[in-house]
């Protein structure tokens, strides 16, 4: 199988890359754990940063950016045996963090409620393999192409798609989204694997649909299929990747098919808070651009989706 990167939610990931080992507990991360605002630590090394002075005033002295995420969604993100926060999001926010001289503090939700916490102001930003689009964007809601809210801007940092999965050696003939009419797919909801689902599902004839059978979040998706209640699941590239290479010691799953609709992953930031915007636009060009970016990247088994600079609202 020849997948490239995919990403997460109104629009697939692309890219098949090996997964890379799971990472080391401590290594670079960020999590709620600990007071990550104390005053002396925190003023001291976000004066000493290369990029505190375009952060805003009230998020510079408190030390701390509140991230929306979805961990659990290994390996973008997700948490290890001892409970620590993992993956590609937090390394590359921690990155950020030694640019901005603030710690990234990773707070768990539903992805599908992400963007609601960042309007209500929960969160400071949501990071959580989220594809940047312009439903997105604009505040559109995909399934009634009504508005349903403001909108966020978002900061761009890799490239990716989505990808179909199977019980090992139970394809069930599929090897396309065209083959799942009649079939019983598995997807997170309010992702661009469920709304990819609903669109293909309109196009089957003979009154064979896609049942769609959405859950949370993507654990409980590959707990259906793997006890044979779907016939294939469907998640970002490097996530589906990801769980091939891992559940069951690579005896559960199998990947079928190619990688389509690549799209942007984007970091959401409200469209109001333009200065935090520009912040983490500059943090993400420097991480690229001093190699941190491409290890990371490496170690996650994401290096096909790696972008040369970070754009705002690359998406479309």
């Amino acid at each position: 199988m020849t997948a490239r990167f995919t990403r997460r939610t109104t629009a697939p990931h692309t890219r098949l890359v090996a997964v890379g080992a799971v990472a080391v507990a401590g290594a670079l991360l960020v999590t709620g754990c600990g007071d990550q605002t104390k005053k002396s630590s925190d003023s001291a090394s976000t004066s000493s940063a290369p990029l505190a002075s375009k952060l805003p005033a009230a998020i510079r002295d408190k030390g701390v950016v509140r991230v929306g995420s979805d961990i659990a969604y290994a390996p973008v993100e997700f948490k290890n045996d001892s409970g620590t926060v993992v993956g590609l999001d937090p390394d590359l926010a921690a990155a950020m963090g030694k640019q901005l001289g603030v710690k990234f503090q990773f707070e768990n939700g539903t992805f599908d409620g992400l963007l609601t916490g960042l309007r209500s102001n929960r969160y400071d930003i949501a990071m959580s393999a989220m594809t940047d689009n312009k439903n997105r964007q604009d505040g559109v809601d995909p399934d009634t192409g009504k508005k349903v809210g403001e909108g966020v801007d978002f900061v761009d940092y890799l490239t990716a798609g989505v990808s179909i999965y199977t019980r090992k050696g139970q394809t069930e003939n599929i090897a396309s989204w065209a083959d799942l009419c009649g079939k019983k797919l598995a997807v997170e909801r309010g992702t661009v694997s469920e709304d990819l689902a609903k669109s293909e599902s309109k196009k089957c004839t003979g009154g064979k649909k896609i049942t769609i059978e959405p859950f949370d979040d993507d654990q409980q998706s590959q707990t259906r299929l793997r006890s044979g209640g779907a016939d294939a699941a469907s998640s970002d590239f490097p996530v589906a990747a990801y769980a091939v290479k891992t559940s069951g010691g690579g005896k559960d799953f199998q990947l079928v098919g190619e990688q389509v609709e690549a799209a942007p992953y984007g970091i959401a930031v409200a469209k109001s808070n333009t200065q935090l915007r520009d912040a983490l636009q500059a943090a993400m060009d420097a991480v690229i651009k001093s190699g941190e970016y491409q290890k990371i990247l490496t170690k996650w088994g994401a290096e096909d989706g790696a972008v040369k600079s970070s754009v705002v609202n690359g998406g479309k």
